[in-house]
């Protein structure tokens, strides 16, 4: 039986691919209000603006490939079991290899009805106003926008709890509930922090090893450190 390793990745690791956080000094996304892009509000007052929005970063995401930390997250698939659980709505994970990758805030790859949150479609174009479900109801981003409910965080917690050794990669732990799931992992299981500015995380009852790198230089410490001590 192979030790379960689950990792816990944020937007840090998509950067490296060049893919733009929104957490920026100066608060936009792209040069637009995070609030009128990824909320409910803004999607009933201007949906127009979002979907051309997510357009963007669908196209954008076509042009940018897995970096060095994803590729050797899936390569450590070899040695362990590995549940990827990310913040990120990319799809740069899976094009890397790994195998299991649950999406928290929702897949940019993919849209689902504005009536019926189960309908779900795959979707690598532009979708536009018209664009609707088999009832007639309009398509939007499947993405989890701020002020709504994390569907998956359930599931993320389950997993959580079965860790062997869990990792956090690229993250500022500061958008919840995600950042809450370090309360889930078993007491006395080892927790890797990596991450260039790494945060202060009160309360932690786990043994705690920090990493102050970035996704692509601290992902194969962290290979070479679980392979010489936990194998």
């Amino acid at each position: 039986m192979k030790k379960k390793l689950v990792v816990l990745t944020g937007a840090g690791i998509s950067a490296e691919s060049g893919l733009k956080t929104f957490r920026d000094s100066n608060g936009l996304w792209e040069g637009h209000d995070i609030m009128d892009v990824a909320s409910p509000e803004g999607w009933r007052k201007n949906p127009e603006l979002v979907l051309d929005f997510y357009n963007q970063r669908r196209r954008q995401l076509k042009e940018v490939k897995p970096n060095l930390g994803h590729r050797e997250l899936a390569q450590l698939q070899i040695h362990f079991d590995v549940h990827i659980i990310t913040q990120n709505v990319d799809d740069l994970h899976e094009r890397a290899g790994s195998k299991k990758v649950l999406h928290l805030h929702g897949e940019l790859l993919k849209v689902r009805s504005t009536k019926n949150s189960k309908f779900i479609l795959e979707w690598e174009g532009d979708l536009k106003l018209g664009d609707v479900d088999s009832q007639k109801y309009q398509l939007r981003p499947h993405i989890v926008w701020f002020g709504e409910a994390v569907p998956a965080f359930d599931e993320a917690i389950a997993i959580t709890e079965t860790a062997d050794y869990f990792a956090v990669i690229g993250t500022s732990l500061q958008v919840y509930p995600a950042a809450g799931l370090i309360d889930f992992v078993p007491a006395n299981i080892p927790v890797f922090y990596i991450d260039p500015k790494p945060a202060y995380i009160p309360n932690l009852k786990n043994p705690l090893e920090t990493i102050p790198l970035q996704a692509t230089e601290g992902i194969p410490f962290l290979k070479n450190r679980l392979l010489a001590e936990f194998q």
